[in-house]
């Protein structure tokens, strides 16, 4: 091991989290080199949160001139065009790219475009050249995973979609994580025809049980074609269609089938074994509480480690671990209270405990809910429910989990986030005044326990 190194520490990725390490680094004073074979920014910034949220904004617009008329308006029969909304898509996320080269620059990360691979402990071959460096961060991310099924070559995933050259008028979207119901709401929005198949009894596991059923029922109402404990066997393509066979033995033919069936962490092609950087069955990176490999100086931030795959949390991660190296500082990355929300439609937003988490960790809930027809719907007359659900401590009064289906759910739910963490009661939230008339006022107005 050499007593010098080139960099005192090199990241591999510069997704959201590398990109926030290596610039803490830098301010911190180190010197900091970064590699990214793609573009900048990660999966976030190209085929994730921001493509995602500018799609979800441009598939609202359907409803919206619908339900413009209960208030008066009348419009001509709106058109859209899939090929503008692309390009005008692309254009913002070159810009973000060119913001995210910026950043690097201006904090002094030298940028290395192309591959790195390990050769030992300290050592990387980047695009040929080998570089020293006195620790390593691999914020590699993860990669969209296709059951093994006969055609599955016929597929695209999350990473295919934002680039498809027209609108498919039949979909086929297989999964139920927030991605599948994203996608769905979106291209469903858009004018697909769109069916979405799930495995399970019921799809986004892990969530609030009533935030499940309201979702479920609320995209049934707008058309969505959902089909449960079903699966996808076999793809066959012919001249105009994908021939698609179902678990249950009946087929269906679309123009176009989406796997939002999982990710996997990146990290075959790094070389860690020549490092000997321990990973698990599903080639995440176990980490320690300070984000270190098994191997000291390696680290390892964000959807690689298979921890919390948020954007958000993998940026915290990057500068818990920056404060630790280079500011005397050492940090943990703190993951309770992290609000989440799913651009689906309608939105869901959550903080906190589950009704069925918080059972199962001893707690005695009280649980507060509430279902209701928004005020735009006044006029409108659609059939539209939003849920909002509180799960309070009986012993102490402290609320455990807030969660909400409904429009601007994601906007709702960080503002609670911050009273969560601060430890708010039931009599504080009792206490607060509502803005009326909005949906948030509903989560300090919920007087009964159900």
């Amino acid at each position: 091991m050499p007593e010098t190194f080139d960099f005192d520490l090199f990241v591999i990725g510069a997704g959201s989290g590398g990109v926030r390490a290596s610039r803490m680094a830098a301010d911190f004073g180190a010197r900091v080199g970064i590699a990214e074979k793609s573009d900048l920014g990660g999966t976030c910034v190209n085929v994730g949160c921001v493509p995602k949220k500018l799609l979800v904004y441009g598939s609202v617009y359907a409803q919206d001139f619908a339900d413009a008329q209960g208030f008066g308006w009348t419009l001509d029969a709106p058109s859209f065009d899939w090929q503008t909304l692309i390009q005008n898509k692309d254009r913002e996320i070159t810009r973000l790219n060119g913001i995210y080269d910026s950043i690097l620059s201006r904090a002094g990360v030298k940028l290395f475009p192309g591959d790195a691979q390990f050769r030992d402990a300290h050592t990387l071959d980047v695009n040929g050249d080998t570089i020293t460096a006195k620790h390593i961060l691999i914020a590699t991310g993860g990669w969209p995973s296709v059951p093994d099924i006969p055609g599955h070559e016929h597929g695209i995933t999350s990473n295919e979609v934002f680039h498809l050259p027209a609108l498919p008028e039949r979909m086929l979207i297989v999964g139920g994580g927030y991605i599948a119901v994203e996608f769905a709401g979106i291209m469903h929005g858009f004018g697909s025809q769109l069916t979405q198949i799930y495995r399970g009894d019921l799809f986004l596991r892990g969530f609030d049980s009533d935030i499940r059923q309201a979702l479920r029922d609320e995209m049934r109402k707008r058309g969505v074609d959902l089909r449960f404990n079903l699966d996808l066997q076999q793809i066959e393509r012919s001249d105009d269609a994908l021939h698609c066979v179902l678990s249950d033995g009946t087929t269906m033919d679309v123009d176009a089938v989406l796997f939002a069936t999982g990710r996997r962490p990146l990290t075959k092609a790094l070389g860690l074994e020549l490092a000997g950087v321990a990973t698990d069955s599903t080639g995440a990176i176990p980490v320690d509480a300070y984000s270190q490999t098994s191997v000291p100086g390696i680290h390892a931030i964000g959807d690689v480690t298979n921890r919390m795959n948020l954007t958000p949390v993998a940026i915290h991660e990057g500068m818990a671990l920056a404060e630790t190296l280079f500011n005397d500082n050492p940090s943990e990355p703190d993951y309770t209270h992290v609000p989440t929300a799913v651009f689906s439609q309608p939105n869901c937003g959550t903080i906190g405990l589950t009704e069925e988490a918080a059972r199962d960790a001893g707690h005695e809930p009280e649980v507060y809910r509430s279902s209701f027809r928004p005020l735009r719907h006044a006029m409108t007359g659609r059939d539209e429910q939003t849920m909002v659900k509180l799960i309070v401590d009986k012993s102490d009064d402290r609320v455990l989990g807030v969660h909400l289906v409904g429009p601007d759910a994601g906007e709702i739910v960080q503002g609670f986030a911050v009273a969560l963490r601060c430890g708010a009661t039931k009599k504080q939230f009792d206490q607060t005044i509502g803005v009326h008339p909005t949906t948030a006022e509903e989560l300090v107005t919920l007087r009964k326990p159900v």
